[in-house]
């Protein structure tokens, strides 16, 4: 089992020990909910030592304000925060749905477009319009593929493979 980005800490807000926090997941409700313990991470999703205990938690500006129990004023040890990911471990994440994944899961998978290979998913983009997969193809400039149910007919994780449905043209750019 691993670990899972939930947020990132961005910076320490007001006076009384808030954290403005970018969120990473679907479920913000369960994920920072009082009581819950957070894992302080480095970006790549590793644990680097260090708990937060969740007090409370706000929308805030496209993300949240979180107090934990950890901290009751901005204090230097709030400053030092900037820039951690927030963890969960795997386990305790939400069950995933069927044709569901967790984005570090797609990474790698093969693209697979009426039945040829298009190439394995190197990165997966969040816009303003929504996810995106990143898809290198050999010799070509990469492929981004909207992730949406239109065009991702099937993703499984286990058999290694996303299956799409692409619009008349586009593996042609």
């Amino acid at each position: 089992m691993g670990f899972l980005i939930v947020g990132a800490v961005q910076k320490p807000h007001g006076i009384k020990g808030e954290l403005f926090v970018r969120v990473e997941t679907d479920h913000p409700g369960e994920v920072f909910g009082a009581g819950r313990m957070l894992i302080l991470g480095d970006a790549q999703g590793r644990p680097r030592g260090g708990t937060l205990t969740v007090e409370r938690a706000r929308p805030f500006k496209g993300g949240l304000l979180l107090k934990t129990a950890e901290h009751t004023g901005r204090d230097p040890a709030l400053q030092e925060l900037r820039g951690a990911s927030l963890l969960i471990d795997e386990a305790d994440a939400r069950p995933l749905g069927e044709d569901e994944a967790f984005v570090h899961q797609l990474i790698g998978l093969r693209v697979e477009a009426a039945g040829e290979v298009v190439g394995p998913v190197a990165e997966v983009y969040e816009a303003p319009a929504g996810w995106y997969l990143g898809v290198r193809r050999e010799g070509r400039k990469e492929l981004l593929v909207p992730f949406v149910r239109e065009m991702v007919k099937r993703v499984d994780p286990a058999a290694g493979v996303v299956e799409v449905e692409l619009p008349a043209g586009l593996l042609d750019l």
